[in-house]
């Protein structure tokens, strides 16, 4: 009978962490396909800055079709999240809810989640009217700034947190969190630069073209 009975619960045991390690899996393919979507536009929007390429209405829709991307993402991101979460409390108990990592990803994730609702609610119709981020009245060109610079520090510190075992327990909720806004804060810096560099100069490309459109020699 003893024999059985542990003969059960290691399968039972076994069929948890089977369960857990596909959960995992498809919790970091789901983590993955946000960042790669998310970089890969990040990485062609700055591409069109230095270039000076305004958005067409191909961008527009590409745009459309990756806030609905990452939303999907990000649902799978919660669900296998929870699922992770209850599996782990259910081998660990209550305690495992005061782990400061646990906590600091679900911060993370919340601000995500609030953040992607933000930019397809009013961030995305305004670049959709606008047509590029460079037409963008200043306060709202400064609100889109921010919000990718908080969507992409954010999906990164998700994963690093998410890889980090060895900081389970180690360091506190504010230790774990320090450095997010500062990366935001430089994130937000460096695209505020970058985008009033680009507007500066596709203002100054008409006027340099203008004396020699009024000599009647055209430049393109």
């Amino acid at each position: 009978m003893e024999i059985n009975t542990v003969i059960s619960l290691f399968g039972q045991k076994e069929s948890i962490e089977l369960l857990r390690l596909a959960v995992v899996y498809v919790h970091l393919l789901a983590c993955c396909v946000a960042i790669g979507l998310v970089f890969a536009s990040d990485a062609a929007m700055i591409k069109g800055l230095l270039k000076g390429r305004m958005s067409t209405a191909h961008d527009n829709d590409h745009m459309a079709s990756l806030q609905k991307s990452v939303a999907n993402a990000l649902i799978f991101l919660w669900l296998t999240g929870a699922a992770l979460i209850g599996i782990d409390y259910l081998e660990k108990g209550m305690n495992y809810f005061a782990n400061p990592k646990l906590q600091a990803k679900v911060i993370i994730v919340l601000l995500l989640t609030f953040n992607g609702m933000l930019l397809h609610r009013y961030v995305l119709p305004a670049l959709l009217k606008a047509g590029s981020l460079l037409d963008l009245q200043v306060g709202v060109r400064l609100f889109a700034l921010f919000s990718g610079a908080l969507s992409g520090v954010s999906w990164l510190y998700a994963a690093m947190l998410g890889v980090g075992r060895p900081l389970a327990w180690k360091y506190s909720l504010s230790e774990l969190l320090m450095a997010h806004p500062v990366l935001i804060v430089l994130g937000f810096a460096l695209m505020v630069a970058l985008t009033q560099w680009a507007r500066n100069r596709s203002m100054a490309v008409p006027a340099q073209e203008r004396p020699w459109l009024l000599a009647g020699i055209h430049t393109r």
